[in-house]
């Protein structure tokens, strides 16, 4: 960490924190990013995203859980009462390949899992991303669906291919 602690003493000399956004919910970039925690697909370095630049969202396999929907409710409703005239936000899903959630999907390893934790099974099956054209296609139209959107808010769904590194429109 001391590392780490030397390269933040570094990024705190910059200027970059005179480049974030005047209002936290509206990124420079208008961008929400949801995608997998796997370290290979960091959107700042996929995407060439810079501090302030988006919201990103990260989790296991990318998905669009209970909890990311409750966060995209709280930023729509903060943007639609606090700054209804901004500009509205683009939302994208990006899933990968070679995802590691894919071993969710491995009933074995899931359920003893679901046991030592004390959690749901079939919600955990549900987050494998073993086709990644499939799970972001369905994640894209779950957002689409959702209640807690505005119209306003676009939503497109990628696949990022950790071979080539090159994110593909999906939907």
């Amino acid at each position: 960490m001391e590392e780490l602690l030397e390269r933040n003493r570094s990024f705190a000399a910059t200027d970059a924190r005179d480049r974030l956004p005047a209002i936290p919910f509206i990124p420079n970039r208008q961008l929400y990013v949801i995608t997998c925690i796997d370290p290979r697909v960091d959107p700042a370095v996929v995407l060439g995203l810079d501090l302030g630049d988006a919201i990103v969202a990260r989790n296991v396999g990318g998905r669009v859980t209970p909890a990311v929907l409750q966060d995209l409710g709280w930023i729509t409703h903060l943007h639609r009462t606090k700054t209804p005239d901004a500009g509205w936000f683009e939302l994208v899903v990006i899933h990968h390949t070679d995802c590691g959630s894919a071993l969710l999907a491995d009933d074995e390893l899931r359920h003893g899992f679901a046991v030592a934790g004390g959690f749901d099974d079939a919600e955990l099956a549900a987050l494998a991303v073993t086709d990644p054209d499939t799970t972001v296609k369905a994640d894209v139209e779950t957002l689409r669906a959702s209640p807690v959107l505005d119209a306003r808010v676009s939503v497109s769904g990628y696949v990022y291919d950790v071979a080539t590194g090159r994110c593909a429109a999906r939907s």
